[in-house]
């Protein structure tokens, strides 16, 4: 009877030392010396398949064959190999030449680009860092690909995702919320979809939102900065001890690549955000598209652009609309979804990136690390200061609202709306 336990132990000794073709020429080796059931018991010991152990058998052989050739011929036509200290050789792949299949990479060249197309309006990510993420599974991109014609599995989907990026990850807990909006995948296809048409046409589309509040003086601002002694700030963050709060206002040309903050020193109100895209259409906007006559918004569902904000359409049909004669339509991102809003992502996460681990002493510091900030897709940003004052609580009456020139879109009515110029005295339009 074959003692297997010699065998194993044998075998894990010079295992770790060996490659694929050694392992599987050992565990042949040993399966010839035992003889008669070698093959099966090696198997047991090793844990290599008996398959494998065959193979390793028939190259055994056909190494002997051809030593015992070389002694009746020498060299036989074969050219030797050079080895150390001057030996002659024959050297052997561990694999077949040509052997394994090809790269998905290899034989789909254009998979990543279909992919990254794919991924384009199902990233997410979070203003504060540089992590992102999606929200369809391998699974469903795996078979959206295989629609495609790209014939690949979900470990492929896996493999190629980590390639550009992106990681498997947990959930977090960081904040309670609770329901589900049953409507959110219709209204990230119908987003998909007027983005494509306003491409298509050259109209531009930007996506806005405020960002988070900031305090202007010694304070203490998360990240850290390569220098000799980190600098004193104050103990507490009391926003009494500030010389003043700023209220940053971002607006992303999504098809130009570029930013816009328009920091205010007042509050967070519909008018800021209105005032804001109207003073870049009259610096910016016009100017780069100067056949435009209609612009794109994308926004969150909350917030001084919120979908239900009366006074947020009140100022865009009077700033925006009836001012610069525009048509202007809005795409509101479903509630708990402003993560996927594309000015997040792609300049306020830059932004903060670039002044982390600094203190905002002053606006002209600030303005001017929002300035400075870059990327190697070429993000460039533009800073502004509005010092007006946007008083709260702006009440908007019915009749406003009735004498807008608004028509609500068909698909997801609460969160996508177009709004027309209008004519003085106009009662209104549906």
């Amino acid at each position: 009877m074959i003692d297997t336990t010699v065998i194993r132990q044998r075998f894990e000794a010079v295992a770790p030392f060996l490659d694929e073709r050694g392992r599987r020429l050992v565990a042949a080796s040993e399966a010839v010396a035992a003889g008669h059931g070698g093959i099966a018991a090696v198997a047991a010991a090793t844990g290599i398949a008996r398959a494998t152990i065959g193979r390793g058998i028939a190259e055994l052989s056909l190494r002997e064959n051809r030593l015992n050739e070389d002694v009746q011929c020498p060299n036989h036509g074969r050219k030797p190999t050079i080895g150390v200290g001057g030996d002659t050789r024959q050297t052997y792949r561990i694999r077949r030449a040509g052997g394994g299949r090809k790269l998905t990479e290899e034989k789909y060249p254009k998979i990543l680009p279909a992919l990254e197309r794919m991924l384009e309006d199902e990233v997410a990510g979070d203003p504060m860092t540089e992590q992102k993420w999606i929200r369809s599974s391998t699974t469903r991109l795996s078979e959206r690909l295989t629609d495609e014609g790209y014939h690949v599995s979900p470990d492929t989907i896996a493999r190629l995702l980590k390639s550009i990026g992106f990681s498997l990850k947990a959930n977090q807990r960081k904040q309670g919320r609770s329901g589900c909006c049953p409507e959110r995948d219709e209204q990230f296809k119908y987003i998909a979809s007027q983005k494509q048409e306003f491409i298509t046409a050259g109209l531009p589309i930007i996506s806005i939102d405020t960002k988070k509040k900031e305090l202007i003086g010694d304070f203490k601002n998360k990240g850290k900065t390569w220098r000799r002694q980190a600098e004193e700030v104050n103990e507490h963050d009391f926003p009494g001890a500030a010389k003043c709060q700023a209220v940053p206002f971002g607006i992303y040309d999504t098809v130009r690549n570029q930013g816009y903050v328009y920091v205010g020193l007042s509050n967070n109100t519909p008018q800021f955000a209105v005032q804001s895209i109207a003073r870049w259409w009259a610096d910016e906007g016009r100017c780069k598209y100067p056949s435009a006559n209609a612009l794109l918004i994308l926004a969150d569902s909350g917030g001084s652009n919120g979908c239900r904000a009366r006074a947020w359409k009140l100022s865009l049909q009077e700033k925006l609309c009836d001012e610069c004669a525009l048509t202007v339509t809005v795409c509101h991102y479903p509630t708990g979804c402003s993560k996927w809003n594309p000015v997040e992502h792609r300049l306020f996460s830059f932004v903060s990136k670039n002044w982390e681990g600094k203190p905002l002493r002053t606006l002209e510091i600030m303005l001017g690390y929002i300035r400075g900030t870059r990327t190697v897709t070429g993000l460039s940003v533009k800073a502004f200061l509005d010092e007006n004052f946007y008083s709260r609580g702006r009440r908007v009456a019915s009749d406003d609202i009735d004498g807008l020139k608004m028509r609500v879109h068909n698909v997801c009515p609460k969160w996508n709306y177009t709004l027309h110029p209008r004519k003085t005295g106009s009662k209104g339009w549906r």
